[in-house]
C-alpha cells in the first residue's frame, strides 16, 4: 500500500505550480476525490485511477478501456471530448514533466528513503552499475541486510521485481515504483544507470541522487528521435549534476572540464577519479592478465592494490568509478576490494574458449563508437598478433550515425566482418546491414551480411582458425530482438556461442 493517498486537487495544484495545466473540467466534488492509482497502461487500471494518455502508439481506445476499468479522470495533451464527452480531464502542455511530478506525488517522494547512486556515460554504465552492485552486496551481506537494488540496461531488481530491462532508465512511473518496492523490501541502497534520454525527457525529474557519477561521453544517440546534435546530448548528460549531492567525475573524459564546471555550485561535493595523479581517486600500476586486471589506487585515506576478475583494460576506469562512488558512500575498503574481485557483468567481456583451448570468443555489449573503439584496442593489446572476426549490427530508427562509425571501425580493426540483425524494429534488417557494409567495404577485410543472427554467429565461429579472436557484440545475454513494434524472445548470444563452440 502507498503510505498516503492524495486528493486530485493536489495533483492539479502541483501541475499548475509548474505551469503545466492548460485546461480542466473538474468539479469541486471531483477535486476532493482521492487518487487511488496513477497509470498510463490501460491494462493496469484500478478503481479511482488517474489515467495518463501518453506514447507514440497511444489511441483513444486505450483511454476508453481505462475508463471502463475504473479510471475516473485522465491527463492528456489532447482533449477527447468527442470520444469521451463525459470524462473528467486535465489537459497539460508537457506530458513528460507531468508524469514525473505525478509519480513523485503518488509515491510520496519515496526516493528520499533510500540511498541512490546514478551513473551516466556513453559507455561503461552497466559495468560500473554492476561493480557497485557486487560491492554493496558484499557490504550488506556481512550485515545480514537485504541486498541492493539495481536498475540497468541489463536488468532491474527492486526486491519485488526481477526482470530483463527494456529501457536503460525506466519511465518515471515505473522508476518510482521500483523505488517504492525497494523501500518496502527493506533495501537501503539502489544503483541505477541514468541515460541521456532519461535526463533530457525528465524521467528522473525531482529525484536527488546521493551520488551522481559521470564516466565519459562520445558521439552517440544522435538522431531525429533522440538528440538532434552532440551539443544537446552533452547538455542532457550534464543535467545529472543539478540532481546529485556528490558528483564523481572521470578525469580521463575529454569533457571532464565541462563536467567539473557543470558540477561546480550544484553538487555539494565533487570527487574525481582516473589514471592521472591529480585525481582524488588515482589509479596506477595497471597489470592486465588473461583472467583479470590488478592495479593500485591512491587517495587521501589509502594506497592499496585492487583486482577485477574481468578482462578489458577499459574496465579499470569503470572500477575506479565504483571505488570513487564507494568512497563517497563510506563503504569500508574490505568490501570494495571483495566486490570488485568477484564482480561479473552479464554480457560484458565474457570469454568463452573452445574445447581445444585455441579459440576465444568474446561476448560483449559494445554497441557504439566509444565501446567499439575500446573493445578493439583492448583485444589488440590482450591478443597481440591474432586476427579478429566480429559479428554485429545496428538498431532501427535511431542512432543512425552508428552505422558509419561502427562500420568504419570494424573495417579498420577486423579481418572478417559479419553484419546481422540487432533490434532492427520497424526497419528492414537488410537495409540497415547494407548501409553498414557500405562503410566496411573500403577497408581490406572480408565482409558478409547474414541476416539471421544465429547463422552469423555460427559462421563466425566455424570459419575462425586458432589464430583468431571472435567478437560477438551488441546483445550480450539479452534474450529478445525488437522486430516491428514487438520484442520477440530469442536465444542469447551466449547460448549461441556455447552451442557452436561445443560443436567445433
Amino acid at each position: 500500500m502507498i503510505d498516503r493517498l492524495h486528493l486530485l486537487r493536489e495533483y492539479v495544484e502541483l501541475l499548475k505550480n509548474y505551469g503545466l495545466v492548460a485546461e480542466t473540467n473538474l468539479t469541486e466534488e471531483l477535486l476532493d476525490k482521492k487518487v487511488n492509482y496513477v497509470s498510463y497502461n490501460s491494462q493496469d487500471v484500478r478503481y479511482d485511477t488517474l489515467f495518463i494518455c501518453k506514447g507514440a502508439h497511444f489511441t483513444v481506445d486505450y483511454l476508453l478501456s481505462a475508463l471502463e476499468e475504473g479510471a475516473f479522470a485522465y491527463i492528456s495533451e489532447v482533449k477527447y471530448d468527442k470520444e469521451a464527452p463525459d470524462a473528467p480531464y486535465i489537459i497539460v502542455n508537457n506530458m513528460r514533466k507531468t508524469i514525473a511530478l505525478a509519480a513523485d506525488l503518488f509515491y510520496n517522494q519515496v526516493w528520499k528513503r533510500i540511498t541512490i547512486t546514478g551513473i551516466t556515460g556513453t559507455k561503461g554504465k552497466s559495468t560500473t552499475t554492476y561493480f557497485m552492485r557486487f560491492i554493496l552486496d558484499e557490504y550488506l551481506r556481512a550485515q545480514k541486510k537485504p541486498l541492493s537494488a539495481v536498475i540497468s540496461g541489463i536488468d532491474n531488481y527492486d526486491g519485488v521485481i526481477n526482470e530483463e530491462s527494456h529501457l536503460t532508465t525506466p519511465e518515471a512511473l515505473d522508476l518510482h515504483r521500483h523505488f517504492d518496492n525497494a523501500v518496502k523490501s527493506g533495501i537501503e541502497f539502489l544503483t541505477m544507470e541514468v541515460s541521456s534520454q532519461a535526463l533530457k525527457y525528465d524521467r528522473t525529474m525531482g529525484v536527488t541522487f546521493d551520488v551522481g557519477c559521470f564516466l565519459n561521453i562520445g558521439i552517440d544517440h544522435i538522431s531525429g528521435v533522440e538528440h538532434p546534435d552532440f551539443e544537446d546530448y552533452l547538455k542532457s548528460k550534464m543535467i545529472l549534476f543539478s540532481q546529485c549531492k556528490t558528483a564523481c567525475i572521470n578525469l580521463e573524459s575529454d569533457y571532464a572540464k565541462m563536467a567539473l564546471e557543470a558540477a561546480d555550485g550544484k553538487a555539494q561535493r565533487v570527487l574525481t577519479f582516473g589514471l592521472r595523479p591529480e585525481a582524488d581517486i588515482y589509479g596506477y600500476d595497471v597489470e592486465p592478465g588473461r583472467k583479470g586486471i590488478s592495479f593500485r589506487v591512491k587517495c587521501d585515506s589509502f594506497d592499496e592494490e585492487f583486482r577485477i576478475g574481468m578482462t578489458g583494460l577499459f574496465n579499470v576506469q569503470n572500477a575506479l568509478a565504483a571505488i570513487a562512488v564507494s568512497y563517497a558512500l563510506n563503504i569500508p575498503l574490505e568490501y570494495v576490494k571483495a566486490g570488485l574481485k568477484k564482480a561479473r557483468v552479464s554480457g560484458r567481456m565474457e570469454i568463452y574458449t573452445s574445447r581445444s583451448g585455441n579459440l576465444d570468443v568474446i561476448v560483449d555489449y559494445a554497441h557504439n563508437q566509444m565501446s567499439f573503439q575500446s573493445l578493439f584496442e583492448s583485444t589488440r593489446k590482450e591478443y597481440p598478433g591474432k586476427k579478429i572476426s566480429i559479428v554485429f549490427g545496428c538498431p532501427g530508427k535511431k542512432a543512425f550515425g552508428r552505422r558509419k562509425e561502427l562500420g568504419e571501425l570494424a573495417g579498420k580493426y577486423a579481418d572478417k566482418v559479419f553484419i546481422t540483425e540487432e533490434d532492427a524494429g520497424e526497419e528492414p534488417v537488410m537495409k540497415i546491414s547494407e548501409e553498414i557494409a557500405g562503410y566496411v567495404k573500403p577497408f581490406d577485410c572480408q565482409c558478409q551480411i547474414i541476416v539471421d543472427r544465429e547463422e552469423a554467429i555460427r559462421q563466425a565461429i566455424e570459419t575462425a582458425d586458432d589464430n583468431t579472436v571472435v567478437l560477438i557484440t551488441g546483445k550480450g545475454r539479452e534474450t529478445r530482438q525488437k522486430r516491428g513494434t514487438q520484442y520477440i524472445d530469442t536465444p542469447s548470444d551466449v547460448e549461441y556461442v556455447e552451442k557452436f563452440l561445443a560443436e567445433k
